[in-house]
């Protein structure tokens, strides 16, 4: 099943799709119907619907709290960055998280805006999302699926002069608009296996990113219990697992976004976050 926030007038609502069309859910937000019961869940659907080809789609849930990310988390990620910044590459030995800001958060389908004063260093990284589902602490790794609400494409996109300048990733990660979010959230039954999923990333219809979700250092099970250990995790917290190989900053030469760009981020069983750029 695909799950939705979308727009009807100036309004942002939560939705599901069935039969190509956009129903909705009666409640606030998406995020509020992920922290209902399974029972409120059901009695929240209407009848009420939209065709999908005729819906603007919002990202699908805006988490109160900054969006948590996972860096290197695929080994040729790895070897690439430490590559480029001529550094011996040391694998870590448990997840390294950092955080985007909320404010990051954007929607499929919009334009990106980001100041050509700040940076010309704009940088892509596909990832997949995980939307956990309920609230959890110290989750173990063998319970950790149980907690994922559904899973959607992200795009961690990075001022990569920022993210030298402040050593430290919060200040280059979080600039407005830069997690783009979407289309939807895929609950796990209709997802399939989450940890054998092909994920490509393109820009301007060329292929920077292709790899597959096995690939992943640590998995999204340990992920989870990782993050959760000691602290508390809440439904439509919004966990990012680590973009693989072909980054913009890595390459030789290294590329990065320009104005007018068109960036898409694809993953296996989900779907397709298609965003354009705007540097001025």
């Amino acid at each position: 099943m695909r799950f939705v926030s979308f727009y009807d007038g100036a309004d942002v609502r939560p939705g599901y799709i069935e039969d190509n069309r956009v129903h909705a859910i009666a409640c606030a937000s998406l995020v509020e119907y992920i922290a209902s019961s399974p029972e409120v869940r059901r009695r929240r659907h209407t009848a009420e619907g939209f065709p999908l080809h005729e819906t603007r789609l919002a990202a699908p849930v805006r988490p109160q709290k900054n969006v948590f990310c996972v860096g290197r988390n695929y080994l040729e990620h790895a070897r690439e960055g430490a590559r480029a910044l001529g550094r011996e590459l040391k694998l870590p030995e448990v997840p390294t998280f950092f955080t985007k800001a909320p404010t990051a958060v954007a929607d499929p389908d919009s334009q990106l805006r980001f100041s050509a004063r700040l940076s010309a260093e704009y940088d892509w990284e596909g990832e997949l999302a995980v939307i956990i589902g309920r609230r959890i602490k110290d989750c173990s790794i063998d319970r950790a699926s149980e907690t994922v609400f559904g899973y959607t494409c992200l795009n961690d996109i990075t001022a990569r002069n920022l993210q030298r300048a402040h050593g430290q990733w919060f200040k280059g990660k979080s600039l407005d608009q830069s997690c783009p979010l979407g289309p939807w959230i895929v609950t796990p039954e209709s997802a399939g296996d989450a940890q054998s999923m092909a994920l490509r990333l393109r820009v301007n219809g060329a292929v920077k990113q292709s790899a597959n979700t096995r690939d992943m250092i640590f998995p999204i099970a340990r992920i989870i219990a990782e993050l959760s250990k000691g602290m508390t995790l809440e439904p439509g917290d919004v966990i990012a697992t680590g973009t693989p190989e072909g980054v913009g900053f890595a390459r030789t030469p290294p590329e990065f976004f320009a104005d007018g760009d068109s960036v898409e981020v694809e993953i296996e069983r989900i779907g397709t976050l298609r965003n354009s750029i705007s540097i001025a």
